[in-house]
């Protein structure tokens, strides 16, 4: 029996049909399996957006939830490194403004207020359903390696720890975990713990077509999804 919570989420978006999670009802899910996430809140009016930020802590990412605004950035719906609540009010109003000027028949549903996660090394989980095996999992590192390089490794669903030991092994850029040059080495056992969390999301929720947390933030110490993505 999976929690009602994670049902919940499910339900709401079917009711409101639509093919695709929000970001913070995907990051919830995500959270829900164990995976660690920045934390969030949506706010429907400025001032709500304010004492929202107060209880998250600054520094605050501001992104606008709409059902008509896919690519968030594109239509300057994301404002980041946000310091005071005069900026959260001008952010907040700023991000409504781009939304009603660049997407005019966009619906809005509030503001997602969201902590901003420190600096880390990129990574990318993922996931998509294969038509003759079932879900798969990927993992690679985040920016440039998975997007040029396309340096990643795959595994059918459900992993072992084994098996997510071996993806850590098998990218190229395997080294980039270790700390090169001064920087911080990255806690594997975190990322360990996150695909065999998503291993298991993707086991007891069906509903899940696409997987796609990246950048995931892996730090010396634990880690963090910035961003999440789900299509059912």
């Amino acid at each position: 029996m999976r929690d009602p919570k994670i049902d919940k989420i499910f339900q709401v978006a079917k009711a409101e049909k639509r093919n695709f999670l929000f970001e913070h009802e995907a990051k919830m899910l995500c959270g829900l399996y164990g995976v660690p996430i920045t934390r969030i809140e949506v706010a429907k009016t400025e001032d709500a957006a304010v004492e929202a930020a107060k209880r998250i802590g600054f520094p605050i990412v501001l992104k606008i939830v709409s059902a008509q605004v896919l690519h968030k950035s594109d239509a300057g719906g994301v404002i980041v490194g946000v310091n005071d609540e005069k900026g959260i009010r001008e952010g907040y109003q700023r991000i409504v403004a781009n939304i009603k000027k660049n997407v005019p028949t966009a619906v809005i549903d509030g503001i997602l207020v969201q902590e901003m996660a420190p600096k880390g090394t990129e990574i990318i989980i993922g996931s998509t359903v294969d038509p003759t095996f079932g879900p798969t999992i990927m993992f690679g590192l985040g920016g440039i390696f998975v997007e040029i390089l396309k340096d990643v490794s795959f595994r059918l669903a459900p992993i072992t720890k084994e098996d997510a030991w071996e993806m850590l092994d098998e990218i190229k850029a395997k080294k980039m975990l270790e700390g090169p040059r001064g920087t911080p080495k990255a806690d594997k056992e975190a990322i360990v713990a996150t695909l065999l969390a998503v291993s298991k999301m993707l086991m007891e929720c069906p509903e899940i077509k696409e997987l796609d947390m990246n950048p995931l933030l892996v730090y010396e110490k634990g880690a963090r999804a910035v961003d999440a993505r789900v299509i059912l």
